[in-house]
């Protein structure tokens, strides 16, 4: 068996530490861009719309919303606000476009739809209808019909 030599061990020259480096002032930061507001009014609450509440994308960004006003600070510049429900299939969806100039406060209202066979929500700066009464009108009505067919073949037979 023939073992391979290594080298002796060398111990590490003393620390030396370096020469001061001069001060540098620190980096100028950006400043921040102008801020405004978004006052987002989803309107109805859990028992009048849905209880899982809307999705929220400002810019393509989402956003954690609740029933009542929400105010979300926004960058002042143009905005694009996307909104939509969701339960066994996505619905309500609504689309707004506007500009927020500095230190400025957007109203939006949002409401969605009475019933998800309805696709589109109701947007707009000031308080807005809920569409698709009719949709849910005609299906509670078609329910009521059901009903009462299936108690009179029940009460016939």
């Amino acid at each position: 068996m023939s073992y391979q030599q290594q080298p002796p061990y060398q111990p590490q020259p003393p620390y030396q530490p370096q020469a001061p480096q001069q001060f540098q002032p620190p980096q100028q930061f950006q400043a921040q861009p102008p801020m405004g507001m978004l006052h987002l009014t989803i309107q109805g609450n859990t028992m009048t719309s849905s209880m899982i509440l809307p999705t929220v994308r400002l810019n393509g960004y989402p956003v954690k919303v609740k029933y009542g006003r929400n105010d979300i600070p926004v960058f002042a510049g143009p905005l694009h606000i996307d909104i939509h429900s969701q339960w066994m299939r996505r619905f309500g969806m609504a689309g707004l476009d506007c500009t927020v100039q500095p230190n400025q406060a957007v109203p939006v209202f949002y409401a969605a739809p009475y019933s998800q066979f309805t696709t589109a929500g109701s947007i707009g700066h000031s308080e807005v209808k809920r569409n698709g009464l009719g949709s849910f009108l005609g299906l509670m009505a078609g329910v009521v019909v059901l009903f009462a067919l299936l108690g009179l073949a029940a009460a016939l037979n």
